[in-house]
């Protein structure tokens, strides 16, 4: 399937002479969900603008469903919703006005029908009449969403978009956002919330000062770079692990009634079976048995200080 967002050696070099982006290349697929992950200062937000066409790049291409952003500015920004960092709103219009003005933007036709969706599915329909200054910081941030969604883009960009919203809001935005994947939206996402990527996203890129590490299935990262832990409760304690099982590296804890055993993707889990027979043989006991993965959250912090599970 041919990507919707191709991005090419794109650089981005500020007039401070700060490299922001530093020649990444990534493809975004038709449907998906994409988690864009990094610390702050990593490039995330200025890849957006890029692709947005609200910064202009240094180096490099970037097409959207085969148009050039900059050749094809006004054809490529008609397909994209952009949800921004920062609320940014007029204060004393109400909420049907500014959702409607931002679809009028864009050159598409009133729609009240439409305009009246967007707001029931963001539960922003009770607030139609109320002017922006009276709303909540969440019910704020669900607005920005409609204003992106008002003149039907193929793909949205959220950057950071649950940051000051609670978590009740938080799992109602999620429930949307796959909602809109269904509907066959594309959605790139930037969080700092690892637990957001890892409920929502289908793949996961890391980003970080500037340079694009890593571009993954979720699934697939997590089997391949995740740490997996076996922790062996033991029926009675031991002052140090018996030499025979020094090959194994187990940690010895809690005082000497546990061992932990920690493994990866590379054949680990084929040397459990070995493992318990030689804790056998060696006359030791267990008492219980629970296993542990590790968390997309982990995951990120190893990559982002150069690490390889």
């Amino acid at each position: 399937m041919q990507p919707i967002i191709t991005v090419s050696n794109l650089s981005k070099t500020y007039a401070t002479g700060f490299n922001a982006l530093k020649n990444v290349s990534l493809d975004v697929r038709k449907g998906e969900i994409f988690a864009l992950l990094g610390p702050n200062g990593a490039g995330k937000t200025t890849l957006i603008g890029i692709v947005c066409g609200i910064v202009n790049p240094t180096a490099g291409e970037v097409r959207v469903a085969g148009y050039d952003i900059i050749k094809d500015y006004r054809k490529t920004r008609a397909m994209i919703g952009l949800v921004p960092q920062e609320i940014t709103t007029d204060a004393f219009e109400t909420v049907w006005a500014t959702v409607s003005f931002s679809r009028g933007l864009f050159g598409k036709p009133k729609n009240p029908a439409l305009i009246e969706k967007i707001l029931k599915d963001l539960s922003l329909w009770d607030k139609k009449d109320q002017k922006i200054i009276t709303l909540s910081g969440g019910m704020k941030r669900r607005l920005m969403i409609a204003k992106a969604l008002s003149h039907e883009p193929e793909i949205l960009f959220l950057d950071e978009p649950t940051a000051g919203v609670d978590v009740e809001l938080r799992r109602d935005m999620w429930a949307l956002v796959k909602k809109m994947r269904d509907d066959g939206v594309t959605i790139i996402l930037t969080t700092h919330y690892i637990q957001e990527a890892q409920e929502m996203a289908d793949r996961v890129g890391v980003i970080n000062k500037g340079e694009l590490i890593l571009v993954e299935d979720k699934a697939s990262l997590m089997k391949n770079l995740g740490r997996k832990q076996l922790k062996l409760e033991l029926e009675g304690r031991i002052e140090q692990v018996p030499a025979a099982l020094s090959a194994y590296e187990l940690e010895l804890m809690n005082g000497g009634d546990v061992l932990v055993f920690t493994y990866g993707a590379n054949g680990g889990e084929n040397r459990i079976a070995s493992l318990l027979h030689d804790l056998n043989t060696e006359g030791i006991r267990l008492k219980d048995v629970a296993t542990r993965e590790s968390s997309l959250e982990e995951i990120f912090v190893d990559l982002v200080r150069g690490e390889r599970p």
